[in-house]
């Protein structure tokens, strides 16, 4: 076969693609026990950085919440389907941890949310997300001062209602936080994040 010919070129570039895919799926397979490790392990750290626990290596991580998580229940029916609820134990007071899960402006924003044993007051909370501007609405994730200004805020307003939300302007301090500079649809996409995924806890949190 000529090696300057069409088909020369089409046989030998779907070879090479075949040989490529073949590599990069083992490379995958391999790799995967590890990256499931490596993401459970963020998933704990996450959820430790919303019961205001940070500064640990991984062991001692992985260590600090295996002795303070207890229980993790699901609400309502199916496992798969229902939200999640984590319990924590913090100085022999109980703390509830949600998940949460939203859209900022360039991608997803996900985090955790601890709540006090009345279920009424944040604990602690950490957010995290895709892809968003570094500096501007990065900063859910980076700027940990911006993160405890939810400590001790209220979850539900006066109506009984999920109250609990990032506004531009504060004009109830007892459940609103300052939006971050500069990224307003990211601190939009956090404050929807919130009384979505409170909503979906209310029968707990008001049982």
């Amino acid at each position: 076969m000529k090696t300057n010919s069409n088909t020369y070129t089409i046989i030998y570039s779907a070879i090479l693609v075949v040989i490529v895919a073949f590599l990069l799926a083992f490379v995958s397979q391999s790799l995967k026990e590890k990256q499931d490790k490596n993401v459970a392990l963020d998933t704990k750290k996450q959820i430790l950085y919303s019961l205001n626990i940070r500064g640990l290596d991984d062991d001692a991580a992985s260590e600090k919440y295996d002795s303070v998580i207890f229980k993790i229940d699901y609400i309502g029916e199916g496992k798969e389907r229902a939200p999640y609820i984590y319990y924590a134990k913090i100085d022999g007071k109980e703390k509830y941890v949600i998940p949460l899960k939203g859209m900022g402006l360039w991608g997803g924003i996900s985090g955790f949310l601890s709540i006090n044993d009345d279920k009424q007051t944040v604990y602690g909370a950490y957010f995290n997300h895709e892809s968003e501007t570094a500096g501007l609405g990065a900063e859910i994730k980076d700027d940990v001062s911006w993160q405890e200004k939810f400590q001790n805020k209220k979850l539900f307003g006066a109506d009984g209602q999920p109250a609990l939300s990032v506004e531009k302007k504060v004009e109830d301090p007892s459940t609103q936080v300052d939006a971050v500079t500069g990224a307003t649809l990211t601190s939009n996409g956090v404050s929807d994040m919130l009384k979505e995924g409170i909503k979906k806890y209310e029968a707990f949190l008001k049982k």
